[in-house]
């Protein structure tokens, strides 16, 4: 049995260039978690995403038993906003509101998220596991980089893209901030992390 690996297979999306580039981001499947509060010291953060990577493995497992499709399970996604959007220049991230979410396979239907919703409730039962749904996400036309390095050296790479790039090319912000984590935290240095900063965004009008 193959195992569909999605970084690789939509390698334009999860391993974007180290420079700013436009790309159309389909709609796709994800399951979210929302939430508020800085995700280093937030416990409803880490509450979410245990959630998620328990359902998201569970969906794994049963789409591998009962349909034969196996598939590494996508990373860990999430958009961004507050009331003030300067705070993430600041980085005051106690203001933060997030989404967390992980891509899904489009062959895993409502049923299989509850069954893995289920079974996950029987054995775990994490905290968050009740906040966790299925909802496709359209993000369309955007400006992203690969960023490396740490979360709160990402300052002077998104104020260059929103403050150079994206009015340099005629486009204004039509979204939330979108961020991939393609590393680890807790095995890859900081300086080591790599990150996709990304950017809905819509021509001037």
């Amino acid at each position: 049995m193959s195992k569909v690996d999605f970084k690789k297979t939509m390698k334009e999306f999860y391993i974007p260039a180290k420079k700013f580039v436009s790309v159309d981001v389909p709609e796709m499947q994800f399951i979210m978690v929302d939430g508020h509060g800085d995700p280093n010291t937030a416990q409803e953060y880490k509450d979410a995403v245990e959630a998620l990577y328990a359902v998201a493995y569970k969906m794994k497992f049963i789409s591998k038993n009962t349909l034969e499709k196996d598939y590494v399970v996508p990373p860990l996604e999430g958009l961004w906003w507050a009331e003030d959007m300067g705070t993430f220049l600041t980085r005051d991230k106690s203001a933060w509101d997030w989404t967390m979410m992980i891509m899904t396979p489009e062959w895993i239907t409502p049923e299989i998220f509850d069954d893995a919703v289920e079974q996950v409730h029987k054995k775990k039962n994490p905290a968050a596991l009740d906040l966790v749904r299925v909802e496709r996400y359209a993000e369309g036309h955007s400006v992203q980089i690969m960023h490396v390095g740490s979360y709160d050296d990402e300052t002077p790479v998104l104020a260059k893209m929103h403050d150079e790039y994206i009015p340099e090319n005629d486009f204004v912000e039509h979204g939330k901030h979108h961020e991939i984590y393609l590393s680890d935290p807790r095995r890859v240095a900081p300086e080591k992390l790599k990150t996709v900063l990304r950017q809905p965004v819509k021509k001037k009008s």
